[in-house]
């Protein structure tokens, strides 16, 4: 049963809202795949913080009109799941891995900050780690020389507090 005229628009409103603070889209043709493996699909997303959604591309086409992803709106042809993230990463990660473990999942195409990607760009996008493991590769990086100097002064204090009492015991003979 098809959509009212409500009903669309309503669609059209709640993806454009999506959209609207989105910084990446990733769309995959997903032809094939059977019902369990997109509820797996649609779970790991929304663990993610990904909106995915089968969308009638002339509603998703609608949705980018006037967006940044506008550019987008070329390869949507053909059944579509479409990945919306406000995280730079988390959409086209979420694409990547499932397409690694089912191959009827087919990356068609994504848009990265209004930069069309295709699908090895895609992947790259994916590799990438997230936000909170590159935070805290940053503070590691950034804390590495205060501990490695705290280091050498627990050392330096250890090696001192070892040849006091040698240096005492010297001292009390010659006196």
């Amino acid at each position: 049963m098809g959509l009212n005229l409500n009903d669309k628009k309503a669609v059209v409103a709640e993806v454009s809202a999506k959209v609207a603070t989105a910084q990446t889209i990733v769309v995959a043709e997903y032809r094939g795949i059977q019902v369990a493996h997109l509820t797996q699909l649609r779970a790991k997303a929304r663990a993610q913080g990904v909106y995915l959604r089968v969308l009638k591309n002339t509603l998703a086409r609608r949705s980018v009109e006037g967006t940044q992803f506008a550019p987008l709106a070329d390869s949507m042809t053909g059944p579509l799941i479409y990945s919306i993230s406000d995280d730079a990463v988390a959409a086209a990660k979420v694409i990547a891995d499932f397409a690694k473990t089912n191959d009827k999942l087919v990356i068609a195409a994504g848009n990265y900050a209004g930069k069309q990607l295709d699908k090895a760009a895609v992947v790259a996008l994916a590799s990438i780690p997230s936000r909170e493991v590159l935070i805290s590769q940053l503070l590691g990086v950034m804390l590495a020389p205060v501990s490695g100097f705290a280091r050498g002064l627990a050392a330096l204090a250890a090696k001192k507090s070892e040849g006091a009492p040698a240096v005492a015991a010297e001292e009390a003979p010659a006196a």
